[in-house]
């Protein structure tokens, strides 16, 4: 971190952990994540797999993997692949999944603060995150920093993450498909915490598993100029090429919404378009460069 944490904050981090290890079974029932049954080409928005290029022999590192959908189709693609996670039990989930599809991955128990030490100081062509695993960080610096000693020179961090925007809507009457939308919670970063207190997760299993036991977490509102300066504070390079916003999303988060490709989903044309996912890209300069 920038700084020591203070005990709320690692209170909060503890729950959150314990919180992830609850939600295994419910996310490994879940027809979101369709463990063994997707493609690997439908757990990417078409444009990433454009702009991470060829995988075959490339170091890929999925930090904040969760159950490893995303990380076991980096090593579809010809990826040597690692990915990185505090969870235990999704980390199981991950291993067996792995198995499950022929697919060769190591999978690694850490804090993505702790992942250099963790990690051994291997570095990675690639380091990519995202889908929720950033507002589960208290601040940003810091995990820039560790990104950037995870990359060898030259390479490419890239994250494929919700839109601050769309973590800021909620329904005006919760639990209502009736009711409209509107801003429910912090879409600026840095005042506080955001606490949830519920057995029920984005991702409802098939037979109506719930989180048992553990079912606080805590979530930060980080926008992107947050990750942009993050970055930038870390002495990585944006590519304002890798920069974008999409009104797709990787689950249909509300009644209504259309399927635009596998596993994608978008608002009707007649709504008002918001972007819902934004990608950005930074690359770890090579000695000499600027």
């Amino acid at each position: 971190m920038s700084g020591p944490l203070d005990a709320v904050t690692r209170r909060r981090i503890a729950e959150n952990r314990r919180n992830w290890d609850a939600r295994a079974p419910v996310h490994a029932d879940s027809p979101y994540y369709s463990l063994t049954e997707r493609a690997a080409d439908t757990r990417f928005h078409p444009r990433e797999w454009e702009q991470l290029g060829p995988l075959e022999g490339r170091s890929v590192l999925h930090l904040q993997c969760h159950n490893g959908v995303e990380t076991v189709a980096f090593a579809q693609k010809g990826a040597r692949t690692t990915g990185v996670d505090f969870s235990s039990e999704n980390l199981a989930v991950a291993r067996r999944s792995a198995q499950a599809a022929g697919a060769t991955v190591e999978f690694v128990e850490a804090d993505v603060h702790d992942a250099v030490e963790a990690l051994e100081g291997r570095t990675f062509d690639l380091v990519y995150t995202g889908r929720g695993s950033l507002p589960y960080l208290p601040e940003l610096r810091a995990w820039a920093g560790v990104v950037a000693e995870l990359l060898k020179p030259g390479g490419l961090v890239y994250l494929m993450e919700f839109h601050p925007l769309l973590n800021s809507i909620g329904r005006a009457g919760p639990g209502d498909a009736g009711q409209p939308l509107e801003l429910r919670y912090d879409y600026q970063g840095g005042r506080r915490a955001i606490t949830f207190d519920t057995p029920h997760t984005y991702a409802p299993s098939r037979s109506g598993l719930t989180v048992e036991g553990a079912t606080v977490s805590h979530e930060w509102a980080h926008t992107i100029v947050d990750v942009l300066r993050a970055m930038n504070h870390a002495g990585l390079a944006v590519d304002l090429d890798l920069l974008w916003e999409t009104d797709w999303v990787d689950w249909p988060r509300w009644d209504g919404m259309t399927q635009v490709a596998p596993g994608w989903w978008r608002r009707p044309d007649c709504s008002v378009s918001i972007p819902l996912m934004y990608a950005v890209g930074a690359r770890k300069p090579t000695a000499g460069s600027r």
